[in-house]
């Protein structure tokens, strides 16, 4: 009997292995693009856009996105309400946004990373702003996060 619970044990063991090839390492690659082949367009496109959700934090009036900016999902995403949430506090923490500088842009095997330094009136202040570009040339992504002085040095080279 113990060796026909120890057959079955270990059959489900085997029938329960973990799955592979959800993520695959391709996709997660992240790799620095050199000044001279960063797309200009492209990133007047994801300057402008960027600029324009954080200039809602000083104006309180957000010109609303269309769909031959950014993805519907970032258009659904981007409302007023949650940038007035968003921008009351960093008014509060960090002052008045002044404008954004470019840090890098970097790609992925799907999209365009552009990474700026966001600055405000305060110098505490150490927020970043990454524009994601997909590859129809549209806005798939706005994330703010705090500075991360590390960032490059996480990169996987190609």
């Amino acid at each position: 009997m113990k060796k026909v619970l120890f057959i079955l044990s270990l059959l489900l063991l085997i029938g329960c292995k973990s799955k592979t090839g959800g993520n695959k390492t391709e996709d997660l690659k992240i790799s620095k693009v050199l000044p001279a082949e960063v797309n200009n367009n492209q990133q007047n496109k994801a300057y402008e856009l960027g600029k324009r959700v954080l200039m809602t934090c000083n104006t309180s009036k957000f010109k609303p996105f269309n769909e031959t900016e950014v993805t519907p999902s970032v258009m659904a995403n981007t409302t007023e309400d949650r940038l007035t949430k968003t921008c009351q506090k960093f008014r509060q923490w960090y002052g008045a946004f002044k404008d954004l500088k470019l840090d890098g842009v970097y790609k992925t095997k799907h999209e365009t990373i552009y990474r700026y330094r966001a600055l405000y009136e305060k110098k505490v202040a150490n927020k970043e702003l990454r524009v994601y570009v997909n590859q129809e040339n549209l806005i798939s992504a706005i994330k703010s996060l705090d500075w991360d002085e590390t960032f490059e040095s996480k990169l996987i080279e190609k």
